[in-house]
């Protein structure tokens, strides 16, 4: 078991894992996406391996604040295989972007997370999270 930076060769494991969460289709396009943000200095993707299996991923991003010294990281994704979910795969992942976070000064960790996603939210309830209660969005694309 450990917790390593993602490469490219893991993007068919992602591509199911994220088709786990409900977004099919990105076998296509997800190396080019990947390979983008492994290249961006302010984003990471990080992947538990168990027995040479990649088991759950998750991906941030840094934003630099100008209120605050430090930053904050931005869940983008993250996903944890379901036949291995309850076995402290997503905790780990988690905590191991808090230890990122603090060594960078963060001050918190955000993640927007669909209403329809209740075991997701008794997870982020179980780490420490606390729901805002206004998100707003600008639309720039026919899907999102």
């Amino acid at each position: 078991m450990a917790i390593r930076s993602a490469t490219l060769a893991d993007h068919t494991a992602i591509s199911n894992l994220l088709t786990q969460l409900g977004y099919p289709g990105t076998e296509d396009f997800l190396p080019g996406n990947l390979e983008r943000m492994l290249e961006q200095p302010s984003s990471k993707v990080l992947v538990y391996e168990d027995e040479g299996k990649v088991a759950g991923f998750i991906a941030i991003d840094f934003l630099t604040q100008l209120v605050v010294k430090g930053d904050f990281i931005r869940i983008s994704c993250f996903s944890v295989d379901e036949n291995t979910r309850g076995k402290g795969i997503g905790k780990a992942l988690e905590g191991y972007i808090t230890e990122l976070g603090k060594e960078r000064d963060a001050d918190r960790i955000e993640v927007h997370c669909h209403t329809r996603r209740t075991d997701a939210h008794r997870f982020y309830y179980k780490q420490g999270y606390t729901e805002l209660p206004k998100y707003l969005m600008k639309s720039l694309a026919d899907k999102i």
